[in-house]
C-alpha cells in the first residue's frame, strides 16, 4: 500500500532548505479539528476504518490536503457529537485548522471545506 508522498519546500536560503511532507499538513489539520469541542471523531473511508480497527493509528483519516504554490486547500470529514450546533462547530474547525497549518508550516490556507459525515449519538438520551 505505498502511496505517493508529496514534499513541499517551505524555506530555502543560504542555510539550506526546509521541506515538509503533505502527510504532515494532513495530520496537523486532523489534530486541530479534533481539538474542537463537539467534534466526536474524524470520518474516513472504508479503508481507513478497516486500518484503524486493525490497530494502526491513522491521524490523517478523513482529511484531504492539496497544496499548490504554497497555498493549501483542506477537505475534512467529521463526525459531530449530538447536541452541538453544526454551523458553530464547523466555523470553529475551519478557524482552528487554518490557524494551525499557517502557524506551524508557514503555508497559506485558501479554504477549509468541512463535511459532517455523521452525528455521534453516544452519551445522548
Amino acid at each position: 500500500m505505498a502511496e505517493d508522498r508529496k514534499v513541499y519546500s517551505i524555506k530555502e536560503d543560504n542555510l539550506g532548505e526546509v521541506n515538509i511532507a503533505d502527510e504532515v499538513v494532513t495530520i496537523i489539520a486532523g489534530l486541530a479539528a479534533t481539538e474542537v469541542e463537539g467534534v466526536s471523531s474524524m470520518a474516513g473511508n472504508i479503508t481507513n476504518e478497516l486500518v484503524s480497527k486493525l490497530g494502526r493509528k491513522n491521524l490523517a483519516k478523513g482529511v484531504k490536503v492539496e497544496v499548490l504554490d504554497n497555498c493549501v486547500t483542506v477537505d475534512i470529514a467529521l463526525n459531530i457529537a449530538y447536541g452541538y450546533a453544526i454551523p458553530k462547530i464547523s466555523a470553529k474547525v475551519q478557524e482552528k485548522v487554518k490557524t494551525a497549518i499557517e502557524s506551524m508550516t508557514g503555508l497559506e490556507v485558501n479554504a477549509v471545506n468541512v463535511r459532517i459525515a455523521s452525528v455521534d449519538m453516544a452519551g445522548s438520551r
